[in-house]
């Protein structure tokens, strides 16, 4: 079942057991994330983890949270409403994140371009003919109360998350633009600073598609108008953090992922078009000419981002429909929301990944590793230094380039089950034999690199090794009871009274 907004889909938590409702009065000042991170580290409502993700992990994510009282503001402010299995499921409509996947494969399947890349680029095309496409419609929701010279970012309950942060941000919305260009739409979600009633900061790193756009204003030294969305059809947040090709739409893949099209509706002082069904949206323009010292920022590497200048952003206007929702996330050590975020489009995305390097089998971003440190890969075996080839090509297909280090297993080893990865590694690698360093771009929020945005990456290869990979003595099988002898225990079983 897709929820056309915010609001269903809260009403849809709470009749399945997934949300709770907080009456007391609350700080959106650090105490609302002390109460989210200690329930994200509970055991999930009535979950359990599906095939093929972290059977530790996901046991956690306790419920989404509705605060009714937040200080300083009349709106509710709704939190960990992705942050499990289950509600992320429910967030996309779907029994499994394996049947979105296939969705995904059909759609794709047609068409056998060579390359990742060139595979996503027939996505526009695919969900139009589909009718996926966004709409553009006369009036919506999101603007059925409208400030302007009034408008004022204080009447939002607008969270600080941790101690050392640089203020209050927002962090759980669809941040809007425009290629200057192209005209195609893309939907990032970056955090934004609070610094006066119609003053902001956005964050967006270098290599996101928001800065690109950015930089094609600032070249014409041109003000680039931005649309801030909070809410709308619940598969808006995740479209807006997949790892889609610039000249994919996020709005397009929103439509696919909720069965039809994103209705817009035109903003009221920018030239922009904005989810009608959403709960808030903020208009404004960034400006080239001006930049800000934003951050600190406590981040979900689980360290703080250091301050750095970025542009400001100046309120237009502030539209909302009535009685709206604010919604939020923090972002910490793991678990939290964006690790089902992120498990999600490992799931969805594992089909395309196939299809560009068919030599991988399954693969998993461990949560330690904060999505952007570590990746478990499984292949079948075929030939000398396969391993290897795999990592590279890993390092060159887009947002995964980032990775920090790839392990690289056979195919009978679980890739979601780290100590079997980690076991595999201990028996099979050697340290000069097995190792790849490389020197590549990096997520610019990893502090340990030498330098922002840029440092080495390692590839471990705990693959069973054959002639020319070195290979000098003979390598001994692995331990495994024969299939008979397990079947005969498996079948008697009850019998022995265990």
């Amino acid at each position: 079942m897709v929820y056309p907004d915010l609001q269903s889909f809260v009403e849809a938590l709470e009749s399945a057991g997934q949300l709770k409702r907080i009456t007391t009065a609350v700080d959106p000042v650090l105490e609302i994330t002390e109460i989210t991170d200690r329930v994200s580290k509970s055991p999930a409502a009535g979950d359990a983890p599906p095939p093929n993700t972290d059977p530790v992990h996901g046991q956690l994510g306790g419920h989404g949270l509705l605060f009714e009282n937040v200080t300083g503001s009349s709106m509710p402010l709704a939190i960990n409403l992705y942050g499990s299995y289950e509600r992320m499921r429910m967030a996309l409509g779907c029994d499994s994140f394996e049947a979105v996947a296939d969705r995904v494969r059909d759609l794709i399947k047609p068409q056998m371009p060579t390359t990742l890349l060139a595979k996503m680029k027939k996505l526009p095309d695919l969900v139009k003919l589909a009718g996926f496409g966004p709409k553009s419609v006369k009036t919506g929701i999101c603007q059925q109360v409208t400030h302007t010279d009034d408008a004022n970012l204080n009447d939002l309950p607008i969270m600080q998350c941790w101690p050392e942060d640089g203020g209050r941000y927002i962090t759980f919305a669809g941040v809007y633009t425009v290629a200057l260009d192209t005209g195609v739409k893309n939907v990032g979600m970056y955090r934004v600073q609070l610094f006066e009633p119609k003053l902001m900061a956005v964050h967006w790193h270098m290599h996101h598609d928001g800065a690109a756009h950015f930089r094609k204003y600032a070249a014409r030294g041109e003000p680039m108008p931005v649309a801030i969305v909070f809410g709308g059809e619940p598969v808006l947040p995740y479209a807006a953090t997949c790892p889609l090709p610039p000249d994919v739409s996020e709005l397009l893949f929103a439509g696919f992922l909720n069965g039809g099209g994103i209705e817009l509706v035109k903003c009221k002082t920018i030239d922009m078009e904005v989810p009608a069904n959403a709960e808030i949206v903020i208009e404004g323009l960034v400006d080239p000419a001006e930049k800000l010292l934003e951050g600190p920022f406590g981040d979900h590497t689980g360290f703080y981002s250091l301050a750095d200048h970025y542009p400001a952003f100046r309120v237009t206007a502030i539209t909302h429909r009535r009685d709206p929702i604010y919604p939020s996330t923090i972002v910490g050590k793991p678990p939290q929301e964006d690790y089902y975020l992120g498990k999600a489009t490992e799931r969805i995305f594992l089909p395309l990944l196939k299809m560009a390097m068919p030599d991988v089998l399954d693969y998993s971003l461990p949560m330690y590793g904060a999505f952007h440190n570590c990746a478990f890969i499984k292949i079948r075996k075929e030939y000398p230094m396969q391993a290897r080839r795999v990592m590279s090509a890993i390092w060159g297909a887009g947002q995964m380039s980032f990775t920090k280090l790839i392990i690289v297993v056979d195919e009978h080893v679980n890739v979601h089950d780290e100590h079997e990865v980690m076991f595999h590694v201990g028996a099979n690698w050697d340290p000069r034999r097995d190792t790849m360093m490389v020197d590549g771009p990096l997520d610019i929020l990893d502090h340990a690199s030498p330098y922002c945005g840029s440092g080495a990456k390692m590839g471990i290869d705990a693959t069973r090794k054959i002639p020319g990979e070195g290979l000098i003595r003979e390598w001994p099988a692995e331990i495994e009871m024969c299939e008979s002898i397990k079947q005969l225990v498996s079948g008697r079983w009850q019998e022995y009274g265990l």
